[in-house]
């Protein structure tokens, strides 16, 4: 059964590389969750958005690689992103922060006003939390809409049903709810625009053009 939220759509990723993850498996599910619910889905993988480190010289000789210009155009083309990300020494992926730092770049700033989910899944009790709350940092840095309420899937080795669900009915229901929540307010900031999102980059004490940044977008 579908709603009225056809009108919005979503980039969904996994930020872990590796094969079976539990985290791939999270956003799978949330994929699945978001389509039934009538969002339009794109799915990824971290794969996509490769990069070699960044490097401010690559940078200015040869421009970003293909991997930012996939994440940068798959984000523009989206009203919204949600990622289900790992958690690595109670902090985010390198291989993600180093994407999210080439993906910045861009003109415009492609995270600017753009509305995001965050969710992960670890075997550990506190389902990767901690490394959600460092993703927060650099995605509001940017001035994405990062959703207050973050899904953490704890013991995710041993919650899976074998319909790719969630075997803990309650935790199901939980997911469907936080992120049919997180559809409402892509639609509202999509087709109910009342504010535009300033997002302002001072790298030095004195403002001077070369280093400081200024952009403003609509919240959507």
């Amino acid at each position: 059964m579908t709603d009225a939220k056809c009108s919005t759509s979503y980039l969904i990723f996994s930020a872990s590389l590796r094969t079976s993850s539990l985290n791939s498996r999270l956003a799978d599910l949330t994929a699945k969750v978001v389509a039934e619910k009538g969002g339009q889905v794109d799915v990824a993988a971290l794969a996509d958005f490769e990069c070699p480190a960044y490097d401010g010289d690559v940078e200015q000789e040869v421009g970003p690689p293909l991997g930012a210009h996939t994440l940068c155009r798959r984000l523009v083309a989206a009203d919204a992103f949600i990622i289900a990300s790992p958690e690595y020494n109670a902090s985010l992926p390198g291989s993600l922060k180093n994407s999210i730092d080439w993906a910045s770049r861009f003109r415009p700033q492609p995270f600017n006003g753009k509305q995001g989910f965050l969710l992960s899944a670890s075997p550990s009790m506190v389902g990767g939390n901690r490394g959600l709350w460092a993703l927060r940092i650099p995605f509001e840095h940017l001035g994405a809409r990062i959703y207050p309420d973050m899904f953490s899937l704890a013991q995710a080795h041993q919650a899976f049903g074998e319909d790719g669900s969630l075997a803990d009915r309650t935790l199901q229901q939980r997911l469907e709810s936080t992120i049919g929540c997180f559809m409402d307010l892509v639609e509202a900031a999509k087709n109910y625009p009342t504010i535009k999102k300033q997002w302002v980059e001072f790298l030095g004490e004195h403002a001077a053009p070369s280093i400081d940044r200024v952009e403003t977008a609509p919240a959507a």
